[in-house]
């Protein structure tokens, strides 16, 4: 279990959190990630903290059974024999870091419309396959993939669409089955192997690169899976549209998929559905590739 309380932090930085925590109070996230997720997302929070603060609580091999983290100028976390303590300073520590005022907001905001538009990175003539999994969990050392959907367009420039289920030999839990309406029924009846379902993923993709939101996550399970089948990795070009889409809009409150579809007027039928979820990214590459941002 793992606990997080975030005050007078950038609101995008709360809505990073919620795609691996639940918001149980304005502020107080709490979750269970690998300890690998869970310190990337504490560097997440260190690098865009802004003048706010945070303190995260994690289980811990100790006498106390946890540790926690904290980034308060006034509070020190020290260690008493073992057992961590978290002690009251006199003075606080550190300095303002500066730059988050709404002013300072606004003053940004002006810079970035007077420069100039950069042209896209991707040859207009060069098809991309838009890709989304679904998985049992966060862990793709232990979790697995469910369900694979990809996009991209024909040389006739007509929407092509691959889906497959994967069949697997755990449980898909119920939290996720609620969230997908994937059951291990369905999985069993009109599913493929994963090996059959990464190899036709690959015949689908060919050499074109690959865009995906959060694209990272994907990647990470593909290159889990295509171990576990004894295949080659992709090779192709990977684009993750998540950090194009903040470089470009700075001050949503949040930057989970939703949140962003809706942003760019994009209605996603079925959400958490791999097949729905990547048409519905390739509508956002492409909204994205017509803006110029990549």
């Amino acid at each position: 279990m793992i606990v997080i309380t975030l005050t007078k932090v950038p609101n995008s930085l709360r809505g990073d959190l919620t795609k691996w925590y639940q918001e149980i109070q304005t502020g107080v996230y709490v979750g269970s990630v690998s300890a690998r997720v869970r310190d990337a997302l504490w560097e997440r929070i260190m690098e865009n903290i802004g003048r706010g603060e945070a303190t995260m609580v994690y289980n811990a091999q100790n006498e106390l059974g946890y540790q926690f983290k904290t980034t308060r100028k006034d509070r020190q976390v020290v260690d008493f024999d073992g057992i961590p303590l978290m002690m009251r300073l006199k003075e606080a520590t550190g300095g303002v870091k500066h730059g988050f005022s709404d002013a300072a907001k606004f003053h940004r905001a002006k810079v970035m419309t007077r420069k100039p538009v950069k042209k896209s990175r991707v040859p207009e003539n060069l098809a991309v396959v838009s890709l989304d999994l679904e998985t049992t969990g966060l862990d793709a050392a232990k979790d697995e993939i469910i369900s694979i959907g990809a996009v991209k367009r024909d040389p006739e420039n007509q929407i092509v669409r691959f889906g497959r289920l994967i069949q697997i030999d755990q449980k898909i839990p119920v939290k996720i089955s609620d969230l997908t309406g994937l059951t291990n029924v369905m999985l069993e009846k009109q599913g493929v192997s994963l090996a059959v379902g990464l190899q036709d993923l690959r015949d689908f993709i060919l050499d074109a690169p690959v865009v995906g939101y959060n694209l990272r996550f994907d990647e990470t399970f593909l290159t889990s899976g295509f171990r576990k089948v004894g295949q080659a990795d992709l090779s192709t070009r990977m684009i993750d549209l998540m950090p194009l889409v903040k470089k470009v809009n700075r001050f949503l409150d949040s930057y989970r998929l939703e949140t962003v579809l809706a942003e760019y007027g994009i209605i996603n039928q079925h959400p958490h559905q791999a097949l729905s979820d990547a048409e519905a990214t390739f509508e956002l590459a492409s909204k994205l590739k017509e803006n110029g941002t990549f």
